[in-house]
């Protein structure tokens, strides 16, 4: 999952970028309202922390330019302010959700996992197909039962596909959503993974059944169980 974090305090972007990054979220950062509002417009993020105070534009302002954009990507407002009616103006200017400072680091990744939920449809807490099953919060997979190792990488791309069960997944949507904005996204690296990917959760003995199927020139699927 990509998300952009927009925040002005150098200290408080880089410790959300590194906590983000440890729970396998692809992060880019932007230190003002206009380079949130462009980083935004121009790059596909699932989820984007925008801070309420920031130098050139406010949150309140980018939020509402990119709903007037017609960009819905899901918004969590940060910021310092705690009155009802800061917080009626942030979902008013079309943020989904508001997390006032100082907070909770767990609270804030359970808030964004909701978010992420909300925006792919209704989608249970742990995600599963074919016996297997990831946990977005623990970041663990089993297979019918047994645990299994997965890079944080893997376990971005299977909960990327798992998401989008039953729709064709292209190798281009897993580079902009699953790998850092600095990629030189060359899509044999994406063929990589996947392969690796498969020889982990359909070996023999981690139930050994088909679980991600290529879609020859269109890219990767897992079926929705009947």
């Amino acid at each position: 999952m990509r998300v952009l974090v927009v925040e002005d305090e150098p200290d408080v972007a880089e410790a959300l970028a590194w906590g983000l990054a440890a729970e396998g979220y692809v992060v880019d950062v932007a230190g003002n309202g206009v380079d949130g509002l462009w980083k935004a417009a121009e790059s596909p993020h699932d989820v984007i922390v925008l801070d309420v105070m920031l130098p050139g534009m406010d949150g309140y302002q980018v939020c509402r330019t990119l709903r007037e954009r017609g960009i819905w990507t899901p918004i969590l407002m940060l910021t310092a302010l705690d009155e009802d009616l800061d917080h009626a103006e942030g979902l008013d200017s079309g943020a989904d959700d508001y997390l006032p400072k100082p907070f909770s680091y767990p609270v804030l990744l359970a808030h964004l996992r909701s978010l992420t939920r909300r925006a792919l449809g209704a989608r249970p807490a742990v995600l599963t197909a074919a016996g297997l099953a990831l946990d977005p919060a623990a970041r663990t997979v089993t297979r019918h039962g047994r645990p299994l190792e997965l890079t944080t990488r893997e376990v971005s791309v299977l909960e990327y596909l798992l998401r989008a069960a039953g729709r064709v997944v292209s190798k281009t949507e897993l580079l902009e959503h699953c790998w850092d904005v600095h990629f030189d996204g060359d899509p044999a690296a994406v063929e990589v993974l996947v392969h690796r990917l498969r020889r982990k959760i359909e070996a023999p003995d981690a139930g050994g059944e088909s679980i991600v199927e290529t879609v020859r020139g269109q890219g990767y699927v897992i079926r929705e169980q009947p």
